[in-house]
């Protein structure tokens, strides 16, 4: 299946050192796993989070789900070894985190080859060369890391999110621009699935494909959020219906419920269910 038209509804992270956690994500309605050996795992345990997860890889067990390992950067001490070894594990995509700038992406790339590239967007600069970023002939999405972005930015929380506005919009941009992937930052409070599910309505109004997640508490939230609901595709149909039967009597627009459906809005509708039939037909 194309990556674009995979579903990344939910993109759970599992820290590469827990045996447990990557136990249990075989068995979570997961679209997607980072497996993170950066942030989630401590200085002393880098090396050991590392042999395990390729273990853990080689053993399968993850389904459809696509994994993704997420590296520590290459000017850290295990940056290279992180780089070299995930070339060698079944794995679907590297993660690099911090991505700054175009040569970021040219380094990790002069290491793992043919391995198909994500970038964790979290700097003031990465916004700013955000469109550069996304031509990379290897990036396949991003991942908006909004925590490190907050920190760089010295912001407050708000739940309206709006001094992550400029940022978060000049990623969807460069994303939608390349037709890449693109995927909304964590919520950390992850008892919150009240706040969380206003974050993930937000974030799909805005475009992204879905959101990464820090708990597995968080995933049937994500998964409604990100999905089309019955009423749209329901919608969907009649707009396709609607605007084929005007076509065949010579008419340019179709009305559906009071309002106008033309070739834009048919194309949205078969995304709508295109979507869909995705999320049916990747059983995890």
């Amino acid at each position: 299946m194309d990556i674009r038209t995979r579903p990344f509804r939910s993109v759970l992270y599992i820290p590469g050192s827990k045996a447990r956690a990557l136990e249990k994500a075989k068995s979570l309605p997961v679209d997607a796993v980072i497996f993170d050996l950066e942030d989630a795992v401590s200085a002393s345990e880098k090396v050991a989070a590392r042999e395990m997860l390729t273990v853990a890889l080689q053993q399968g067990g993850y389904g459809n789900r696509t994994r993704i390992v997420r590296i520590n950067g290459l000017d850290t001490d295990w940056g290279r070894a992180d780089a070299e070894a995930v070339v060698q594990m079944l794995c679907d995509a590297v993660l690099l985190p911090k991505v700054s700038s175009l040569a970021d992406l040219d380094a990790l790339a002069e290491i793992t080859g043919d391995l198909p590239i994500w970038a964790m967007m979290e700097t003031p600069r990465g916004m700013l060369n955000a469109a550069t970023i996304a031509t990379h002939p290897k990036l396949q999405g991003m991942v908006m890391g909004t925590n490190d972005l907050a920190k760089e930015l010295q912001t407050r929380f708000r739940q309206d999110r709006l001094p992550m506005m400029a940022g978060l919009g000049l990623c969807l941009l460069a994303a939608k621009a390349e037709g890449l992937v693109i995927v909304d930052g964590v919520y950390n409070a992850f008892k919150d699935a009240e706040g969380l599910a206003v974050e993930c309505t937000q974030g799909r109004d805005m475009g992204f494909d879905g959101k990464t997640l820090i708990h597995p508490a968080q995933v049937d939230v994500a998964n409604i959020a990100f999905a089309p609901s019955q009423d749209e595709v329901d919608l969907a149909r009649r707009q396709i219906a609607a605007f084929e039967e005007a076509v065949a009597e010579g008419q340019g627009v179709a009305v559906v419920d009071g309002k106008i459906v033309e070739n834009l809005h048919v194309a949205t509708a078969r995304e709508i269910i295109a979507k869909a039939d995705a999320i049916t037909a990747v059983p995890l």
